[in-house]
């Protein structure tokens, strides 16, 4: 398994506030999460030590998805020192993630 981090109502806030982060908003049942669950747990094997790769089950965490207005999954958004800087709907190939978080680490 990844090293993605399981985030919450209590260490979302802690987790986003400093350098890039990359929040994947899925729930259990969503098909397209399971397709890019693999390539989440790859981006937080490569990223490690440089960007935080995160997940929130929108189904236990619906306070954190309301927050961000949150309507359909998977949605990623990504995070610079706790700004919101970028999100993405649906899913997409690991090279577009990639490119997201190499320009934000740029």
């Amino acid at each position: 398994m990844g090293k993605y981090v399981e985030l919450n109502a209590s260490n979302f806030d802690e987790t986003i506030k400093n350098g890039v982060v990359m929040v994947d908003f899925w729930a259990p049942w969503c098909g397209p999460c399971r397709m890019i669950a693999p390539v989440i747990d790859e981006l937080a094997n490569e990223y490690e030590g440089k960007a935080t790769i995160a997940k929130v089950n929108t189904d236990e965490e619906q306070d954190i998805a309301i927050r961000f207005g949150i309507r359909s999954i998977p949605t990623i958004l990504f995070f610079k020192d706790g700004q919101l800087v970028d999100q993405m709907i649906g899913a997409a190939s690991k090279d577009v993630f990639k490119q997201k978080l190499d320009a934000l680490l740029g």
